[in-house]
């Protein structure tokens, strides 16, 4: 079982590692869910990590709030992810969607192009989404060469147990096509109960290792 640390910082990084993880998703802002870390950041963590035969994947995002961008915001986002992707990030996490509560598929192409050569993981904005809407974002995902995705599969805030079988439906659906990566209330004690449950092989959470 492959153990994601969602990580503020580079703080946590070397205890983290030191328990086993083996991929990490590198924020700043927790509070709110994450948004972009600094170069700086980036830089340190991802020298860091490769030292370490670990992966990251730097979540691109460039405020709090829903997931509906302007024009300048994604500006940034592209602007964060070619620098992220200068500093040798393996990956990033990215999610936009439009005022319908549908893929914004034009901000999406476009960092999916600048994203050529990395991992990307679709973040919990999937979760924002109906439920009809997810399992055609599956499939557009799939068509656009995602990698994974994040998801709690209910209302943040809920148990994740309580949302097993629309995770199972979706794991399902997307039936190895592209993976569908848990998080949301996994941490240390319930990890691989999640994982067995639903037969995953990646876990991803804040709390995913214990120190």
């Amino acid at each position: 079982m492959l153990k994601e640390f969602c990580a503020e910082n580079f703080t946590d990084i070397p205890k983290a590692i030191e328990q086993g993880v083996k991929r990490i998703e590198l924020c700043d802002n927790l509070t709110v869910g994450g948004t972009t870390p600094s170069a700086g950041v980036i830089e340190t963590t991802v020298q860091y990590a490769h030292e370490n035969n670990v992966t990251v994947m730097t979540i691109i995002r460039p405020r709090s709030g829903n997931f509906v961008y302007n024009d300048y915001e994604l500006k940034i986002m592209e602007t964060d992810l070619i620098e992220a992707k200068k500093y040798g990030t393996d990956g990033v996490v990215i999610g936009c969607l439009n005022e319908d509560g549908w893929l914004d598929e034009e901000a999406l192409d476009v960092l999916i192009d600048r994203a050529v050569g990395l991992e990307i993981t679709f973040h919990m904005a999937f979760d924002a989404m109906s439920k009809e809407n997810q399992f055609k974002a599956i499939d557009w995902l799939v068509e656009n060469v995602v990698d994974r995705i994040l998801t709690h599969g209910g209302v943040a805030g809920t148990p994740i147990e309580d949302n097993f079988e629309h995770l199972k439906e979706l794991i399902a659906y997307a039936n190895g096509r592209i993976i569908i990566l848990p998080g949301g209330g996994v941490n240390h004690a319930n990890a691989q109960l999640v994982a067995d449950a639903l037969q995953v092989n990646e876990v991803h959470g804040t709390k995913i290792v214990s120190f």
